[in-house]
């Protein structure tokens, strides 16, 4: 029976994404490694920090995996929220892990730790960078209802492989930062469409954000990462890999820098019904869209 990514807490999609019965957990909750700062503030805290981290098998190799629970704080990165994640990376280099699989979800920094949050997020980024300096892939997962945005979005787009559902979001900023800071004529949050079509899982996908679409559905982001994982020839950012993607983003801009809206921009790709985005499944969409997307060009 498929269960939803979206609906599940992050344990829950931890265990079923991982081989049954693999996952050992580190620093789990009865240690009880919380922030030092929420305590300060008299706000709740969580016993895991709003993450769990640990080891286990995908498809029968030992990898490393990490889940952020949206439902604490949104998923902010705090102090102890980031060394988790960076303690995490770095073991995955020490004991050669065949991968890192991150499923994020997550607001960005947690303000109420602000500048130790900024740090932190900094600092799960380069770890991130570091693994695939040495050779081991990481893989991103995004599915949940608080989608990933901030600091965390970066270190997502820092990965190997992004694996997204149409319900998933991915963006430097959120849509309610975005209208703060710059007014609802500039982006309405309370726009759901807008806020799907410009962040959501099927745009990144044909923008070249995202590498895989799949349904709303544990298996089959379980099935997904699997080949990532077996796909990843060169798990390494080459000097000749980070030209392609700047000239893919120099692109980007010159091609659809004028645009106001992403359907818009599905018009330019080719997409004959641009209207008709939304409504596809993950795999009508795909077969579309992937001789339409924008990819790297080395």
């Amino acid at each position: 029976m498929s269960a939803s990514y979206l609906e599940a807490t992050a344990r829950e999609r931890i265990l079923a994404v991982l081989d049954a019965g693999s996952f050992k957990e580190l620093l789990p909750p009865a240690q009880r490694v919380v922030s030092p700062h929420l305590g300060q503030l008299d706000a709740p805290v969580s016993f895991d920090d709003g993450v769990i981290i640990g080891e286990g098998l995908l498809g029968g190799r030992a990898v490393m995996a990490a889940a952020q629970e949206g439902g604490f704080m949104g998923g902010a990165v705090g102090e102890v929220h980031g060394a988790k994640l960076v303690g995490l990376l770095k073991r995955a280099i020490a004991r050669q892990a065949a991968g890192v699989i991150l499923l994020l979800e997550t607001g960005g920094v947690r303000l109420h730790e602000a500048n130790a949050g900024l740090i932190a997020v900094s600092e799960v980024m380069r770890a991130v960078l570091e693994a695939r300096a040495a050779g081991i892939p990481v893989i991103v997962l995004v599915g949940g209802a608080n989608g990933c945005f901030g600091g965390m979005g970066i270190v997502a787009r820092c990965a190997n492989t992004v694996i997204m559902s149409e319900e998933g979001r991915l963006a430097m900023s959120g849509p309610e930062v975005i209208e703060t800071a710059n007014g609802v004529e500039e982006f309405d949050s309370r726009d759901r469409a807008l806020v799907w079509r410009t962040t959501g899982g099927k745009h990144r996908y044909l923008i070249g954000d995202c590498q895989q679409l799949v349904s709303d559905d544990i298996d089959a982001f379980r099935t997904a990462a699997i080949a990532a994982l077996s796909a990843v020839s060169d798990a390494k950012l080459t000097l000749a890999g980070l030209e392609a993607e700047q000239e893919m983003l120099r692109r980007r801009i010159a091609t659809f820098g004028h645009a106001e809206d992403p359907m818009d921009i599905w018009a330019e790709l080719g997409v004959a019904r641009p209207e008709t985005v939304p409504m596809l499944e993950a795999a009508a969409f795909t077969a579309l869209a992937e001789p339409l997307r924008i990819v790297p060009k080395a």
